[in-house]
């Protein structure tokens, strides 16, 4: 059983671990960290090294590091140096800070959940009632955001205070799309366009030639040609070249993130032989967040 103090050293060296990029941590360098005299965690140090917790490097640029048994000590299940889910503060990221681990407290009151959040990387500067915002996390895509209501800086543990929970569910983007497209050809007049867009109740719909897209044509097209009395043109002339396509096997929050960045309220999807696999929508995405 660890005391108090050498599990407090031990966290201190893998934070300071994972920030030097894992190289291996000086006394000095932990000592600083904790406030604490360098000559006591030397000591310390050869308490955790007989317990195998700690390795010592030799060398001018040598020091400490972590042993795989000081992780499953502190219950840190992945290697810190791989692990890298954004933390932001008060609306702004720190890279120095990741998580480990997310337990929900008291989640069945509503507007009252907590959450302990085991932290990787110094927290010593966060204040209560500070605004975190943790994620997304990788495979479950789960963001939290909350208040800070507590700090163990031991454990290296948060307390928040909940406000707002997401998850985005782990599946391809061709779970939500239409698979049996709708395409037309670059002469197609903007009467008969618009007849299959209100037809098929669909906002955009791609122009196709020997089995590849030129462009698409949206909705806005063609109010936008309507506005300024152009009726005579026809799909080619319309059609936005601009598009933008993703593999049918993309993630569903790797979609959205594209989607976003590019103000798009439509997506082409392609198969692995860059063939027209689906569309998808913003809308398709909304209805199956909602309904999962």
């Amino acid at each position: 059983m660890l005391t108090s103090v050498q599990k407090e050293i031990l966290q201190s060296l893998i934070n300071l671990y994972r920030q030097s990029k894992c190289t291996s941590v000086k006394c000095e360098n932990i000592a600083e960290l904790m406030g604490r005299n360098s000559g006591t965690i030397r000591n310390q140090m050869q308490s955790l090294r007989s317990l195998g917790l700690v390795k010592g490097v030799p060398g001018p640029r040598g020091g400490y590091k972590p042993t795989l048994e000081a992780y499953q000590t502190l219950n840190i299940e992945n290697d810190p140096c791989q692990i890298n889910i954004p933390f932001y503060v008060n609306g702004r990221i720190v890279p120095d800070i990741s998580v480990n681990k997310i337990e929900f407290n008291s989640i069945l009151r509503p507007g009252n959940c907590e959450a302990t959040i085991s932290v990787l990387g110094n927290i010593k500067h966060l204040d209560l009632d500070d605004t975190v915002k943790i994620g997304p996390t990788p495979v479950n895509n789960l963001t939290v955001t909350g208040v800070i209501i507590g700090r163990d800086d031991v454990d290296n543990v948060l307390l928040l205070k909940t406000n707002n929970i997401q998850s985005v569910p782990n599946v391809p983007i061709k779970s939500v799309a239409t698979e049996d497209v709708v395409t037309i050809n670059p002469n197609l007049t903007l009467s008969e366009i618009a007849k299959i867009l209100i037809t098929k109740n669909i906002r955009g719909v791609p122009v196709m030639v020997d089995n590849e897209i030129q462009g698409i044509v949206m909705y806005k097209h063609l109010v936008q040609m309507i506005s300024e009395e152009k009726y005579d043109l026809v799909a080619k002339d319309v059609m936005s070249t601009d598009f933008v396509t993703v593999k049918e096997d993309m993630s569903l929050i790797g979609t959205l993130d594209k989607m976003y960045k590019n103000n798009l309220s439509l997506i082409i999807l392609l198969d692995d032989d860059n063939n027209l696999a689906g569309i998808a929508t913003f809308s398709d995405i909304i209805k199956r967040l909602v309904i999962s």
